[in-house]
């Protein structure tokens, strides 16, 4: 079995961040969400991995993970000239997965537990798809199954006005060589793009075996900031205490907290879960609950709490607490030293700044 991974996309709901970085790189506590999806792949055993890139931003990832061999797989890159759709994404890598089943995970999702149950599931009852449901406060943005009395999947509708069930088909699916039948006999939607959803859809009227299951514990679709906060929040519950770092003695750690090696904390109070990146330096600050703080981060006389800081963010001297908040690479956030006092910005397109 193989894996195929999509890492492309333009992340436009995660603007102004994506303008200058490919959405799979983005770290959740301090590790790029590709990496999740890596991760959950090879745990299930499977270790030949395409990754799906778009031309315009691909050339990070690759950089990023190189041939895979440091993670112990094996990595080929396929590029999509356009995003024109998920059922196109598994189009142009037929040649890649041959007549191999595979998993098809979306690389912007994050599950717990894994998905060797899944891979399990397809096995046993010899499936041609097999679909990962999660059940959902907002159905109408997924794809959603529609069950017959006995609760098999019926039909699959991508963003339904008035959807028929209250789960979503989450980003994982696993699929034997029929759905390649599928992609290539259905006709781009009113968007302009080879939708998944119609792919499920020609399994079913077509009479192939499609099975599924229910994501029990969490998943996440880190589709806008939001999701991105919380996803952060979710995998910073499941970490374990790790000093790596320096903590001076007027400094106070307290709950499950990972300072990473090179590290400062220096008259400041952490609490956790968070986790301060390598070679970050916090001085007089604090580091509350949720927290990621990115490598070379400097945190100094300020407040930070439930944020994701991505590398080599400055904050110095702000009074006010900086909560819910998703800052890029390199952004500086400090106090003017003039009169009058003021604020003063410089902010790139589709920036958001809120003033309490």
């Amino acid at each position: 079995m193989k894996a195929l991974i999509t890492a492309g996309g333009r992340g436009t709901r995660l603007r102004p961040i994506t303008h200058t970085q490919n959405k799979h790189l983005i770290p959740i506590a301090n590790k790029p969400i590709l990496r999740y999806a890596i991760d959950a792949v090879k745990e299930s055993g499977i270790t030949d991995i395409g990754i799906v890139v778009g031309v315009d931003n691909g050339q990070e990832v690759e950089r990023a993970f190189g041939d895979g061999s440091d993670l112990g797989v094996r990595f080929t890159y396929i590029w999509q000239e356009a995003p024109l759709g998920l059922a196109h994404v598994v189009k142009i890598s037929q040649e890649f997965i041959g007549d191999d089943s595979f998993v098809f995970y979306l690389g912007d999702n994050i599950v717990v537990g894994g998905i060797e149950r899944f891979v399990q599931s397809f096995r046993d009852g010899g499936l041609d798809c097999y679909l990962t449901l999660a059940r959902v406060r907002d159905p109408e943005r997924f794809g959603v199954p529609e069950f017959d009395g006995t609760g098999r999947v019926v039909a699959v509708e991508e963003k339904p006005s008035v959807p028929k069930s209250p789960f979503a088909v989450s980003g994982i699916y696993i699929y034997g060589p029929a759905i390649f039948q599928a992609v290539n006999a259905i006709e781009p939607s009113r968007r302009g793009e080879l939708e998944i959803s119609d792919a499920h859809d020609y399994l079913l009227k077509h009479g192939y075996k499609v099975g599924h299951g229910e994501i029990t514990g969490w998943w996440k679709d880190t589709g806008m900031p939001s999701d991105l906060l919380e996803a952060n929040r979710l995998v910073l519950s499941k970490i374990d205490e790790r000093i790596d770092g320096r903590v001076d003695s007027e400094s106070d750690i307290a709950g499950a907290v990972v300072i990473e090696e090179g590290a400062e904390v220096i008259a400041s109070r952490v609490r956790g879960p968070a986790i301060i990146g390598r070679g970050a330096r916090v001085v007089d600050t604090y580091v509350g609950p949720y927290s990621s703080i990115g490598a070379g981060c400097v945190l100094e006389h300020c407040e930070v709490e439930y944020s994701i800081l991505m590398d080599r963010v400055t904050v110095r001297s702000v009074d006010v607490r900086i909560e819910g908040s998703l800052l890029g690479n390199d952004v500086e956030i400090c106090r003017g030293a003039g009169k009058p006092r003021v604020q003063r910005f410089v902010l790139g397109e589709q920036s958001r700044v809120e003033l309490m």
